[in-house]
């Protein structure tokens, strides 16, 4: 039995959606991203939405738009996807890194050791769809101590007069904290969309923009959306109407647009988001029965005070297990014909990190996460059949390493 690790949803509705843009002659930004927008906002609880091309254009254009820059510090954890701390450097400034907690996420405590006068912004990221502790962090940028420390560079910073919170939630669309969807707990939030995610534009991002008073999140959603055509004054629709063919350029912008033909597809996919979301519960409840029974077996959080994961990724770790005889658990498994991945190498272990003086020997608790964590298929496709297979593949690779040492 041959098992993909994520392969997207089509449907008939998803092929219909992306068909009708096709036919509507208007492929670019347009009506469909308006919609997707609505949708992700009415999902998330967002105070605006605007989409983009991807998280990481996305994550640059809101930390450029924060101010921040050359000399300035943003906090990113240890145990995340690149991106995460390639934005921050896009952007001017420099990652600090943070390291992980035994749920995979941020550690709360290493943020509030890692703070200093330079501390601009802090990106959590809600690894295999599970909230970080949002109230916590919420919490320390708001402290007294915390707030006298912070030395605004920027206009937006002033106003805001504290670090800035921007939740890392590629992985936690529809994700729940505290009863709430994933997308409103922090000032801004910023959900991937890309080919592998629980809803997908093949490529793309939503921001969520929740910034506190006297932040208008509307105009700055018309703000946002301009600086995303590159600062032009009428978008292509809008221009492409007869007579309005003249604007201007008003500022230094990127293009950091969705076309409509991509969000055609996360918009027939979001519409049955529940449904979706029913089935991934569904493969991590085969996953958790048969191997919530092992010994060896840790199995990923999934709902803990107050905070509920999308189940994005199942991730597994093996207890005792290093980081050699995991690679070699995942050779087995691979030659069952089953697709597995690991979720994350942490930065600290990645050639253009360790270059610029990060040693993983500083983040113990990422590179233990990382060293036994195997991820296994999770999408709505995999019947209980195979989700069965792939459960049984894993316990007897495991088997298999540790009968032969």
């Amino acid at each position: 039995m041959k098992i993909p690790f994520s392969p997207p949803y089509i449907d008939d509705s998803v092929i219909a959606e992306v068909n009708d843009s096709l036919r509507s002659g208007w492929i670019t930004t347009g009506p469909k991203v308006k919609a997707l927008e609505a949708e992700i906002k009415q999902l998330s609880g967002a105070g605006e939405v605007l989409c983009v091309n991807s998280w990481t254009t996305g994550a640059i254009m809101m930390l450029r738009w924060l101010g921040v820059g050359e000399g300035d510090e943003v906090i990113v954890p240890a145990y995340t996807y690149c991106a995460t701390a390639l934005a921050v450097m896009w952007a001017g400034a420099k990652p600090v890194l943070v390291d992980a907690g035994e749920d995979f996420n941020i550690s709360v405590e290493g943020i509030r050791r890692a703070i200093t006068p330079r501390t601009k912004a802090i990106i959590p990221v809600d690894i295999a769809g599970f909230p970080c502790d949002y109230d916590a962090i919420m919490s320390i940028v708001s402290e007294p101590d915390v707030k006298a420390m912070f030395k605004p560079t920027s206009a937006v910073m002033k106003q805001l007069g504290r670090i800035a919170v921007i939740s890392d939630a590629a992985h936690s669309i529809g994700s729940r904290y505290n009863g709430k969807r994933s997308g409103s707990e922090t000032d801004i939030a910023i959900f991937s969309l890309h080919a592998v995610k629980n809803i997908t534009t093949a490529e793309g991002g939503a921001i969520c923009l929740n910034m506190p008073a006297p932040f208008d999140n509307s105009k700055l959603y018309t703000e946002l959306r301009m600086m995303s055509l590159n600062c032009q004054t009428k978008d292509a629709f809008t221009k492409s109407k007869a007579g309005g063919w003249r604007y201007d350029i008003v500022g230094m912008g990127m293009k950091a647009n969705m076309a409509d033909v991509n969000a055609a597809i996360g918009l027939a996919q979001i519409r049955q988001y529940d449904k979706l979301l029913q089935e991934r519960k569904r493969v991590f409840g085969i996953y958790d029965k048969v191997l919530g029974e092992k010994a060896w077996a840790i199995t990923p959080p999934e709902v803990c005070e107050g905070r509920e994961s999308s189940r994005h990724v199942y991730a597994l770790r093996i207890k005792g297990f290093t980081e050699e005889q995991r690679d070699e658990m995942i050779s087995k498994i691979a030659a069952r014909e089953v697709a597995v991945n690991v979720h994350f190498i942490p930065l600290p272990m990645l050639t253009l990190f360790r270059l610029r003086g990060y040693n993983i020997n500083d983040y113990p608790q990422a590179y233990k996460n990382y060293s036994h964590e195997i991820s296994l298929p999770c999408y709505p496709q995999l019947t209980d059949e195979q989700a069965m297979y792939v459960a049984q593949s894993v316990a007897e690779a495991y088997a298999e390493v540790v009968g032969s040492k």
